[in-house]
């Protein structure tokens, strides 16, 4: 009991579990890595030199932020706008295509990119249907190019983009535009001036994520792209396979890992997400790009003062009016945002269930073929339940020590919180093929490469990231006068936990365990680098029948991948009912 008091006076404590993983298996091999970048001890920067002098290399690492660069803009062009009109929706709807955003969010990224392979391939969807329209004679090459890349790639990312949008846009007190308007000032003034530098923090947040994460693409450059849209995670991967020399190896990987650190240091990714902050940079910034703009349309403007003061009495009591197309413009760019999510996965699970030897869309007849076909090899569900294993596994210990972590920094100082949550956050917030190449270290450190136990580390040190963001959100809205009321009443430490704070933190727990588990099953790049080639998870055995051979059973194993989201969605809501239903028992009952 008394060690439990001490705890909770030194609450750092907690994080100690979570940060022993990650040194063992991320911190120090990522130092390690950069001595064998520059050879130590003889610290030379002759792979760097080596790097650079190859104009292939240079070009890819070039291609790679170009690449980066563009997704992140279609990403922030198409998410800002889907994010206002969901804020702006009604409640009910509001959640409705949140969870919309959400399920592709979920869905497996491997099955994602499977889908624009059938839908974009020589014998796809589209090629099919323009054949059989008489508008082509023969297929377009609509895969294994850049506008593909671009298109899998956004589709993939778009969520990450959408959700921290709409979380800070959520936040935004809409009085604030109303006011403004109040005050003369038009509907696309009052959102540049008011509503557009309070989104700022989401708009970094959701760039930054989505541009680094970019940096780390792998699986679907690979998979839709050709040789000439190679990114440097791919040449890292075949250097990896290929050669022996880690040396080369390690400075590519700095190289990259470089680039992701720069930009998070330049534009910084606020954890805060405090609006005030967002409201006085955005100004400063604005005033510096469009000074002379500004000062020529305010000199103009004066000009039309007396005509704009009559329209603006006039229209002042008059209820607002939209046009027709305004009305119709908003819900049909988010029904088309979310076909472009959604359809993709329908069409999979559709063509899963087709009874040919080929895969085609619609379907010519329905059959479970492939789904028996699944469950008859014993390399598919033998796949399957190693990724099972691995994943609860991964669930239990991150979830266990995640959430102490999380308790931990939430009860410590805000000047050592922002860096310590940072540390817990760097595995998923650098490229993933980077995050590879240094638990294949930490791995070799511990003679654990091509087993379980090592695939599990490597895959933990993400989801204690994921557990802690989502349990430390959980955290931020708990009120400690409930523990210090409990303990007024003589509970001790470790009472006070399990009977006021678990139960009300529990949906949050229960939520970073389904992000455990998900972040553990999907793993493709770093299983791929660490799990040598006796560990086969079912991602792996996807992407090695992609890659080989277009297999229809991985049409049925995409569908179950794509149907998974909605199950974890399901147990969430089921989860966080319950939860509250509780509280309201317990409000009554006191």
């Amino acid at each position: 009991m008394r060690m439990l008091q001490k705890l909770g006076r030194t609450p750092i404590v907690l994080t100690v579990p979570a940060f022993v993983i990650l040194l063992a298996v991320f911190g120090i091999p990522i130092v390690q890595l950069f001595l064998t970048s520059i050879n130590a001890p003889d610290l030379s920067v002759v792979n760097y030199f080596a790097f650079f002098g190859q104009t292939a290399n240079v070009r890819v690492l070039f291609q790679t932020i170009e690449i980066s660069v563009v997704a992140t803009a279609i990403c922030l062009g198409i998410g800002y706008p889907t994010a206002y009109l969901i804020v702006t929706a009604s409640k009910r709807l509001r959640m409705a295509l949140i969870v919309l955003v959400v399920i592709p969010y979920l869905t497996s990224g491997l099955a994602r990119t499977y889908a624009w392979i059938i839908i974009l391939g020589d014998g796809g969807l589209i090629n099919n249907l323009l054949v059989e329209l008489g508008l082509i004679s023969s297929p377009l090459p609509l895969i294994y190019n850049r506008m593909a890349v671009y298109i899998a790639m956004v589709h993939i990312m778009l969520p990450m983009m959408i959700l921290p949008l709409v979380s800070v846009m959520m936040g935004i007190d809409r009085s604030l535009m109303a006011a403004a308007r109040s005050m003369g000032a038009r509907p696309i003034t009052a959102f540049w001036r008011v509503f557009f530098p309070l989104s700022l923090p989401g708009v970094r947040s959701g760039s930054l994520l989505v541009f680094v994460i970019c940096l780390g693409f792998y699986i679907t450059p690979a998979a839709v792209g050709g040789l000439r849209d190679a990114m440097l995670s791919t040449f890292i991967a075949s250097q990896f396979t290929t050669g022996l020399d880690m040396a080369p190896i390690a400075a590519s990987s700095f190289i990259l890992l470089a680039i992701a650190v720069v930009v998070l240091s330049v534009l910084g990714l606020d954890l805060s997400g405090t609006q005030q902050h967002a409201v006085q940079a955005a100004p400063k910034a604005r005033q510096t790009w469009f000074f002379w703009f500004g000062t020529v349309k305010r000199y103009l403007g004066e000009l039309l003062v007396s005509s704009r003061a009559k329209r603006w009495r006039a229209q002042l009591y008059q209820t607002g009016s939209r046009s027709r197309w305004s009305t119709l413009a908003g819900p049909t760019f988010v029904f088309l945002v979310l076909c472009y999510l959604l359809f993709p996965e329908l069409v999979v699970i559709i063509m899963s269930f087709s009874a040919g030897s080929l895969l085609e869309f619609p379907p010519s007849g329905l059959s479970m073929r492939w789904y028996r076909s699944f469950f008859d090899d014993p390399a598919w569900y033998g796949a399957a339940w190693t990724s099972i294993q691995i994943g609860v596994a991964v669930c239990t210990l991150s979830t266990f020590v995640g959430t102490l972590a999380a308790y931990g920094i939430s009860r410590i100082g805000p000047k050592l919180r922002g860096p310590l949550t940072m540390l817990m956050l760097t595995p998923i917030t650098i490229p993933v093929i980077v995050v590879g190449v240094t638990t294949y270290f930490g791995l070799v450190n511990l003679g654990l490469i091509g087993s379980k136990t090592g695939i599990i580390l490597a895959h933990s040190i993400g989801a204690i990231g994921y557990v802690v963001v989502i349990v430390s959100a959980t955290l931020a809205n708990f009120d400690r006068k409930l523990e210090q009321a409990a303990m007024s009443m003589r509970a001790g430490p470790l009472q006070t936990f399990t009977r006021v704070t678990l139960p009300l933190i529990r949906p949050g727990i229960i939520g970073g365990a389904v992000f455990a588990f998900i972040h553990s099953f999907d793993e493709v790049v770093v299983t791929s680098l660490v799990g040598g080639f006796s560990v086969y998870t079912l991602p792996l055995k996807m992407w090695e029948n992609i890659r080989n051979q277009i297999d229809p059973t991985v049409a049925a194993v995409a569908s179950l991948l794509t149907l998974l989201p909605v199950l974890w969605l399901v147990v969430l809501y089921v989860m966080w009912w319950r939860s509250r239903q509780s509280s309201r028992l317990h409000f009554q009952s006191s």
